[in-house]
Order: C-alpha cells, then structure tokens, then sequence
C-alpha cells in the first residue's frame, strides 16, 4: 500500500528523472529499498529520511506530509 512519504519520494526521484537504482547508489542503498518504500512495504530509519530530504533539499516534513 502506497503511503504519503512513498508517493512523495516516488514523485521527487521521477522529478530528478531518477531511476530507483539511481537514488539508490546516490544513498548508498539497494534499489529494492528504494521500491519498498516508495510502496509502504518497508519503512526508512529517521537517519536515512534526514538524507533523503538533504539530497532533495527539502524539510524532512515536505518528505512525509501531503
């Protein structure tokens, strides 16, 4: 089930024209993480959601909220 912060790296990461393995070498992750929380299968740790909103620059509420 797709949540708010799925949806909203979903779109950030099309936005840079991004693939998910893309992002994912950029945080140093494995591109299956990156699809397990762009579809709520899994959830990032609050050190991997601060950057994610730096490598955005974005608020880290920009990155969870509608």
């Amino acid at each position: 089930m797709e949540t708010t912060f799925g949806r909203n790296l979903k779109n950030l990461r099309k936005g840079r024209k991004m693939s998910q393995r893309g992002l994912a070498d950029e945080l140093n992750v494995s591109w299956h993480t990156v699809s397990h929380w762009e579809t709520g299968y899994s959830e990032p740790s609050i050190d991997q959601i601060k950057l994610l909103a730096n490598y955005f620059e974005i608020t880290i509420d920009e990155l969870l909220l509608d």
